[in-house]
């Protein structure tokens, strides 16, 4: 039984080659924005896209870092490739309105007025029966009782009462 490797300049080697795996990691990186923005809001829970993607990529990235088939240093290189992409997507997000508008979703509103906005819930795969939940959660007993409420970019969904209370 060996404690350590044989040969250690296999477990830091680059094996796959740099350019490679800077395309890789931005590839992934941009190509799971895209695949989340086509997905309804709520999907990701309580964490914003953008955090959750990252967190995502940075523990798969790190993971086969660890395995057996990939370098540390392949590793290590996917790590800091996710986290300039992460980067530059929150630079130019919080410059640029349009990569903003891209990135994350804006504000759906659900409810007007007392009116459930059933086209929307739909866009959002959210059932009266959810939404009920969730406003009797937040102290609503009825929909008349909302002035408005939104499914934000994150998923999460905002009330505003028709009483200035809530």
């Amino acid at each position: 039984m060996n404690l350590f490797p044989e040969n250690w300049s296999q477990v830091f080697a680059l094996q796959t080659p740099l350019l490679e795996l800077i395309a890789r990691g931005a590839a992934m990186y941009f190509g799971i924005i895209v695949l989340m923005r086509l997905m309804p809001r709520r999907s990701g829970g309580e964490l914003a896209m953008m955090d959750l993607i990252f967190a995502l990529l940075i523990a798969d990235a790190a993971a086969h870092a660890l395995g057996s088939y990939t370098s540390v240093t392949d590793g290590i290189i996917l790590v800091i490739t996710i986290m300039a992409c992460n980067y530059l997507i929150n630079t130019l997000s919080y410059r640029v309105r349009f990569i903003e508008r891209l990135v994350s979703a804006p504000p759906l509103q659900i409810i007007r007025d007392g009116q459930l906005l059933r086209r929307n819930m739909r866009r959002e795969l959210l059932t009266e029966e959810e939404l009920m939940s969730y406003l009797r959660q937040q102290g609503f007993d009825r929909v008349e009782e909302v002035k408005a409420a939104y499914v934000e970019g994150e998923g999460k969904i905002t009330v505003i009462s028709r009483k200035s209370g809530k």
